[in-house]
């Protein structure tokens, strides 16, 4: 199908930057709101017959890719593939592309930003303060100069974090075998040396079938008591059952989380009202300045495909 006002490109989410909007000029963009199920997607793939999709929100699964007929390219706003089914999208040879990159310096930010919240105790001081305590005499918060960070993923966001640790003077330690060009400063491990020299442990991986529940009770057993666990990544890296107790039990001892389990998380989750748990509703991505790139990444890549013949 050629480009014009019948071919359309659906977004699987409410909205596009003005930037990304652009760039696709001489498509017909049709939105599927904030949070689309399935069904959602299936009634908009059967009516419209999309070209191409840009993934913003919900799951590409192989009921709706076999659904749209016309489709050549799934364009994720983002990096992360793990909501998209991408064998089914190989079989029919419909190309799946990523905005690699993108929000790298967004996440990295939001990763240090939990990792500072969790070593400097912010979230409880600042409610002790807001009630009216003064707890100076007896607080003492955790210094992370000198100490060791480990990094699971030295991609664009993993290296990000690793340079501001190594300049906060942390001992940066990762691991990740398809990294390349680390800097001589960071030292790759494997995970078990990086569960125990780790104070700190920061999460920067794609979720695969390999590495779901990468941190269980069996990992926690192996790392430092005290350890502070950082998440920006997904939320299926983590056995929260066993997470929850590592905490409760002093072997964490801080975890701040940016993705979960279930997204939004059920009502009444264990994690809700739990010491020492800083939680985010999945943001770390969440910048204006993400936000076009993401989009602007997502269209061009849409367009290298339907423009490629």
């Amino acid at each position: 199908m050629t480009a014009g006002a019948q071919s359309v490109v659906l977004v699987t989410g409410a909205d596009l930057a003005d930037e990304a909007v652009r760039v696709l000029e001489g498509y017909r963009l049709v939105y599927a709101g904030p949070r689309p199920t399935e069904d959602d997607l299936l009634t908009l793939v059967r009516q419209h017959d999309p070209v191409a999709m840009i993934v913003r929100y919900g799951r590409v699964s192989a009921a709706l890719i076999h659904a749209a007929r016309s489709l050549r390219v799934i364009s994720k706003h983002g990096s992360g593939i793990d909501t998209i089914d991408s064998a089914a999208a190989s079989a029919r040879g419909i190309a799946v592309k990523t905005a690699a990159g993108a929000n790298a310096a967004a996440v990295a930010e939001h990763a240090i930003a939990l990792l500072l919240a969790c070593a400097k105790s912010v979230v409880p001081l600042d409610a002790r303060m807001h009630a009216g305590h003064w707890d100076k005499a007896t607080h003492k918060s955790i210094e992370l100069a000198g100490r060791c960070i480990g990094l699971v993923g030295l991609g664009a966001i993993g290296l990000r974090v690793a340079a501001v640790a190594h300049a906060m003077d942390m001992r940066v330690i990762g691991h990740d075998p398809y990294a390349k060009d680390v800097p001589p400063w960071i030292e790759t491990v494997s995970l078990p040396r990086l569960w125990a020299e780790a104070d700190a442990i920061s999460l920067h991986c794609p979720l695969t079938d390999g590495n779901r529940d990468l941190i269980n009770a069996a990992t926690l057993a192996q790392c430092r008591d005290g350890v502070l666990l950082v998440n920006t990544a997904r939320g299926g890296l983590v056995n929260e059952a066993d997470l929850l107790a590592a905490v409760r039990s002093g072997k964490v001892g801080c975890a701040g989380l940016d993705s979960f389990q279930q997204e939004p998380p059920p009502a009444a989750h264990c994690f809700q009202g739990q010491r020492r748990l800083i939680l985010s509703p999945h943001v770390g991505g969440v910048t204006h300045d993400a936000y076009v790139k993401m989009g602007v990444g997502a269209a061009r890549n849409v367009l290298q495909v339907l423009q490629a013949g």
